[in-house]
């Protein structure tokens, strides 16, 4: 395959998602998530009347307001007034692309209750009780209990099954929880919309036999393998599906070295940082059965290198993959795969445009620098890959099939 760059928006004639058009998700977005998402926060945390007001003041500059730069003492003013400032401030947050605008309000947020500021709530995660609460739910020790009535017939069939596991933990997303109505009703087109798990097998024996680009050797990792890098999303019930992956994928021999690449602070709602990771990985590692093994050994991998964490600005950056700089660039390049998780870095890594939803996956994801898998349920708008006949189906169906969190996909190229 071609692997070309082109210039960023090259050749993008797919509008830009936004947010104006009211009844549209992105809409909904502004004025029905952000403002549960307030009163979320202001239930979870006895915050200083300067924070109420700050909070207050920017979920009105959001509903009524235009866009505001960050004070010039905002240890990353540089980057938001330079290399990720895109000329959107002073429109209105609804006018802006969607995916710079929620990008943005999230770095906000983080500046209205004190994170990176000097004072005593420096490095809080407003986001923390949400996360802890699912995380020490009977919901997980459910999950958790299940892997003790895993039955496969091949190795291959247990590769899949866990696949599939971390494909559907993309619906434990507390963003889209807050608003969303979760229950799960029986649809008559099938859930996956897009399906390349053969691709996604054949990446993954391929990793296995040349040993990677970057990763080499067998690591410890038994039968050998290459690196396989998993960008990660959500913090708790959809992470430990990632964790689980990722043991299997090293047993296997399918991978001699994971990288799980996180959110180097709090980010949207439920994101996974460094700090959820290694909550999930002592979540695991004392329950009982298979899972207790499972986190034995991630733990061991983790202590011998065969498991690291990575965490890059870019990954809160309010742009496309395609913007991405050289060194993360460098970082993808050198995996045998990289499998991004979860509706978020599907909006990144295809661009958020509303490119017709038959564009072919392998067009709009030719400049990455590798073999990419994306595993993601729908919770926006923005799709590519599907067949024409799924999408007649999909449309004939009368639901908002592309945003509900119904229905999934998995998607690779080499």
């Amino acid at each position: 395959m071609d692997r070309t760059q082109r210039t960023p928006g090259e050749g993008a004639d797919a509008p830009v998602i936004v947010s104006s058009e009211p009844g549209s998700f992105p809409y909904g977005v502004w004025h029905e998530r952000h403002p549960a998402l307030f009163r979320q926060l202001s239930d979870a945390f006895p915050f200083t009347p300067a924070q109420r007001r700050a909070l207050d003041g920017l979920l009105d500059e959001t509903l009524n307001g235009v866009i505001e730069p960050l004070p010039d003492t905002a240890h990353d003013h540089a980057v938001w007034s330079g290399a990720w400032d895109r000329g959107h401030y002073g429109k209105r947050w609804t006018d802006a692309p969607f995916l710079w605008a929620e990008s943005y309000f999230y770095r906000r947020l983080l500046e209205a209750v004190g994170h990176f500021g000097p004072g005593p709530w420096r490095d809080i995660d407003p986001f923390g009780p949400s996360k802890e609460a699912e995380l020490n739910s009977d919901l997980v020790d459910g999950e958790l209990a299940a892997l003790d009535t895993v039955e496969t017939s091949s190795d291959e069939a247990l590769t899949d099954a866990l696949v599939q596991a971390a494909l559907w933990g993309n619906r434990a997303d507390l963003g889209f929880l807050i608003t969303a109505d979760d229950t799960r009703q029986a649809d008559s087109t099938p859930p996956l919309v897009a399906d390349d798990r053969a691709v996604l097998h054949t990446l993954l024996r391929t990793a296995a036999e040349r040993g990677g680009k970057g990763g080499g050797g067998d690591g410890g990792g038994g039968r050998g393998g290459g690196r396989i890098v998993i960008v990660t999303d959500n913090a708790g019930r959809e992470l430990i599906p990632d964790l689980v992956l990722a043991d299997h994928l090293l047993t296997s021999g399918r991978a001699a070295q994971i990288t799980l690449l996180v959110k180097p602070h709090p980010y949207y709602v439920s994101d996974a940082t460094t700090a959820d990771v290694l909550a999930s990985l002592r979540r695991v590692h004392r329950a009982p059965g298979r899972a207790g093994s499972t986190g034995s050994r991630l733990w061991t991998a983790m202590r011998e290198e065969r498991v690291t964490l990575g965490a890059h600005p870019f990954f809160c950056a309010p742009l496309p993959y395609e913007e991405m700089p050289d060194d993360l660039r460098r970082e993808f390049a050198s995996a045998a795969l990289t499998i991004l998780k979860g509706d978020l870095n599907y909006r990144r890594l295809v661009g958020d445009r509303h490119w017709p939803a038959t564009t072919p996956f392998a067009e709009v994801t030719g400049y990455f620098p590798g073999p990419v898998a994306a595993l993601r349920t729908l919770k926006s708008d923005v799709v590519t890959g599907l067949s024409a006949a799924m999408l007649a189906s999909l449309d004939a169906s009368g639901e908002p099939w592309r945003t509900n969190g119904r229905h999934a996909l998995i998607q690779a190229r080499p």
